[in-house]
């Protein structure tokens, strides 16, 4: 028999916390301690329809993994017509919290996670890449600022990924006829109009509607590539159709020779449950993603600062005093560290390597001991990363790494293709990875704030803008093709200095 309204409202206590997804009714109570986003943002939806808040993080499937139990029956129409109109409703807002904790029966009338409230300056104003972020910051919520900009510990691996770029420059030829310069390369095989692909970035829903299915449609009408990772908003099913779907529409309208490249590649992140993970492998060929990269730089989940603060705010404002002392003691994340595998090894890279089929790619090398690892063990390629500054403090930045594997094991770079990710913010510095020796780069959090701020059309300026640097880039450099880009167009002396040298080590 379905569940009332009446029933299921009564249930917004932190010793009785029912939510409502999709009709069915789940009983969070157990669990309130253990969401990677906290307590409050459970308890903030306790007798009510959670359905919208819900698909805004979370593909539909991960409902199967609460506990034991949860699932309390369904709701009929009516019922959830009232609990969605409750749902929309502001709170009262909940007086500010006596010195003691609340008794666990009082209801909780938490004020909702700040609204977007403001719109973003004119897209006209974009004409760099940091500016996106200028925009998006204005229109996030909180959260979801904190989510997509939170480092590790004190932000030092994160500011380094940004310096590193600037510590190379060019040593431009001149006098060379440069009328049209042409980016064109390929990821694996498959072509792309620039070296250039889209990160992994879990959870784009947080900061659009449209979350993945957005970020794709915008990326097929520019061919470029992307990088899905194993936490994504939407099914990557309806994503890679919607991918397809775009890339019908432009043939339709497009000649024959302007098909748009674009592919999907999948992101892997090793469960402890490898029934669980072999479903996301087995998902992600299904759904056609033409090569897997496998996330090898979290072991465990590093320390995400605003994070910890911004979940610690949240619970104190909610009246949970201990919920926000965990969550201050980094017991409590946008993640939970039951999503990692901290016993992964470079035997199980065979294991992943057999249940795809298909290239490998290990994301999150720091050292060119591994990266001839990489080679020894026979994946496709490497990305030189420390995880956009979100993992290891003090963790070397890629371009680092990049020198590191030219002086000490040059032979990688002649036998798997090489990628780097990790602050890059001008089109130009694509120019300085290729010329050292890299495939192709990843950018990552510009188009989170891009589809942020302006939807589609925000991914496809900041694509744009991209490729004009590049171009501008090439052209200034004295190159028309990418052929031409190589070691003696950089002078990378500044990060030489600095590299890793056993010697000094030792000392």
């Amino acid at each position: 028999m379905p569940l009332d309204a009446a029933e299921v409202a009564k249930h917004n206590t932190l010793s009785s916390c029912w939510i409502v997804i999709s009709g069915k009714v789940y009983d969070v109570t157990p669990y309130l301690e253990h969401h990677p986003g906290g307590a409050a943002i459970l308890a903030r939806q306790g007798g009510r329809d959670a359905t919208s808040e819900f698909r805004t993080v979370h593909p539909p499937e991960v409902v199967e993994y609460l506990p034991k139990g949860s699932f309390l029956g369904e709701t009929d129409a009516k019922a959830l017509a009232t609990l969605t109109m409750a749902s929309t409703k502001k709170p009262t807002p909940a007086p500010a919290p006596e010195p003691a904790t609340p008794p666990d029966s009082v209801p909780l009338l938490i004020p909702p996670e700040e609204p977007r409230t403001k719109e973003p300056l004119h897209i006209a104003h974009v004409v760099t890449l940091p500016d996106f972020e200028t925009a998006a910051k204005s229109v996030f919520s909180r959260n979801t600022y904190s989510y997509i900009s939170s480092s590790a510990n004190t932000g030092f691996s994160l500011a380094n990924n940004l310096a590193s770029w600037s510590r190379i420059t060019f040593r431009p030829r001149i006098l060379r006829p440069v009328q049209s310069a042409t980016p064109h390369s390929s990821i694996l095989t498959h072509r792309t109009p620039l070296p250039i692909y889209i990160s992994a970035m879990g959870h784009l829903g947080r900061g659009h509607p449209g979350g993945e299915v957005a970020l794709v449609r915008a990326a097929a009408r520019r061919g470029a590539h992307v990088l899905l990772s194993t936490v994504t908003t939407q099914p990557i099913e309806e994503i890679a159709a919607a991918l397809a779907d775009e890339q019908k529409k432009l043939a339709q309208t497009n000649s024959a020779d302007a098909v748009s490249p674009s592919c999907l590649h999948f992101q892997l992140y090793v469960r402890p449950d490898r029934a669980v993970t072999r479903s996301h492998i087995r998902r992600a060929k299904a759904a056609g993603a033409k090569t897997l990269w496998l996330t090898v730089d979290t072991a465990v989940l590093g320390k995400r600062t605003l994070d910890r603060r911004t979940q610690a705010l949240e619970a104190l404002e909610a009246g949970l005093p201990d919920a926000a002392e965990r969550a201050a003691l980094g017991q409590r994340s946008h993640v939970n560290q039951s999503m990692f595998e901290p016993g992964l090894s470079w035997d199980d890279v065979a294991w992943v390597k057999a249940e795809f089929g298909g290239p490998v790619v290990l994301k999150g090398v720091q050292t060119f001991e591994d990266a001839r690892m990489a080679v020894e063990v026979g994946v496709q390629g490497v990305v030189l990363s420390n995880h956009g500054g979100r993992q290891a403090h003090s963790a070397p930045e890629a371009l680092a790494t990049l020198l590191e594997i030219r002086r000490y094991a040059p032979e990688v770079l002649d036998k798997i293709q090489v990628f780097v990710d990790g602050g890059l913010r001008d089109g130009a510095d694509v120019l300085k990875a290729i010329c050292l020796g890299a495939t192709a780069v990843g950018v990552g959090r510009p188009f989170f704030y891009a589809l942020g701020a302006y939807g589609e059309r925000g991914v496809e300026r900041c694509f744009d803008i991209l490729a004009e640097e590049l171009v501008n880039g090439m052209q200034l450099l004295g190159i028309k093709s990418l052929d031409e880009a190589g070691p003696e167009l950089v002078n990378a002396s500044r990060l030489i200095n600095e590299m890793w040298q056993p010697e000094k080590s030792r000392l």
